[in-house]
């Protein structure tokens, strides 16, 4: 989490808690240390930011503080919410994380919509601590441009190692899938992420290439939700 979406969450936090909150308990939700939610509360005290309390006690914010409400009508916030809501299907917990707060965001500034449900079954969450790879490091190496060297096994069982140019991610209803251009076949594939047994930054980076390699990919229409999987 960048740390002004921090600053932005820690404000969201206290302005809904309606008790003290501490820094432990500010740490925990937002999987930091203490020591960095005692430097964030004081640069936000020192932005004048009207939070009252002290470390060891707690923290709480000063009744009144607002922040500018979010330019969306009642169709626009149904729809973010619906939308964010749909992400629990990806099985990204990096980006649930993220839909989480948005729709707390959301809901400090107008009515809570949860009249408005989405059932959460699809693809299983991405826990590490169940063997699997979080998504979001795919995410990070696309964004990066950085290969990757995955460890695949097909539908079939067969395990391959290949160093991928990771290029983008399709997330269907039942899987999640990372295209790239794939060094072992000399062409692009798509891989099921919940096939991907193992992942790890290869040596080269890509850079500059990333662009280019999507839109030939997107010109062999290899976006089409049929495409072949390996």
């Amino acid at each position: 989490m960048r740390r002004s979406t921090r600053l932005f969450e820690i404000i969201q936090i206290l302005r809904a808690a309606g008790a003290p909150v501490t820094a432990e308990m500010l740490a925990e939700k937002l999987e930091v240390s203490v020591r960095t939610v005692y430097r964030d509360i004081a640069e936000l005290q020192a932005q004048r930011t009207p939070i009252e309390g002290e470390a060891g006690v707690g923290y709480l914010m000063r009744r009144g503080y607002d922040l500018p409400p979010l330019n969306f009508d009642s169709e626009e916030v149904e729809a973010l919410w619906v939308g964010l809501s749909m992400l629990a299907r990806t099985g990204d917990s990096q980006l649930q994380q993220a839909a989480r707060r948005i729709c707390r965001k959301i809901d400090a500034l107008h009515a809570p919509r949860d009249w408005l449900q989405v059932a959460p079954w699809g693809t299983p969450t991405d826990d590490p601590a169940k063997g699997c790879v979080p998504i979001a490091n795919y995410r990070e190496a696309i964004r990066a441009e950085q290969k990757l060297r995955i460890t695949y096994v097909s539908a079939e069982g067969e395990r391959t190692t290949r160093v991928v140019r990771p290029v983008a991610l399709i997330y269907h209803i039942e899987c999640t899938m990372l295209a790239g251009w794939c060094e072992l076949r000399n062409g692009f594939r798509h891989f099921r992420t919940d096939r991907i047994w193992a992942s790890e930054s290869a040596d080269e980076s890509f850079c500059g290439q990333g662009e280019s390699l999507r839109d030939l990919w997107q010109e062999q229409d290899l976006w089409d939700s049929t495409a072949e999987t390996v």
